[in-house]
């Protein structure tokens, strides 16, 4: 039963949203066409079997393991906004 003015579900509404938001924020991210034979980050040649795996390879594992390390924010909060408390 929700409380106030959430309508019932709307929790899991935006845990859904907030589930599909970040699985098309991924996919968005994930690389297309052919692949490089040299990493565009160090220059050092990406194998053979990592470029038949990933199609659309750009960077060597080293450099793609740093990369993924980067803290990325989100621009949209949406436990903070006035839009998603009042769908």
């Amino acid at each position: 039963m929700a409380t106030g003015w959430a309508p019932d579900g709307a929790v899991q509404e935006q845990i859904d949203d907030t589930v599909a938001d970040g699985v098309q924020r991924a996919r968005s991210r994930l690389p297309a066409g052919e692949s490089s034979e040299y990493c565009q980050e160090c220059g050092e040649p990406i194998p053979e079997a990592r470029r038949r795996a990933v199609p659309g390879v750009q960077t060597c594992i080293s450099c793609q393991s740093e990369i993924d390390k980067r803290v990325e924010h989100s621009l949209f909060n949406r436990r903070g906004s006035k839009d998603s408390q009042l769908k």
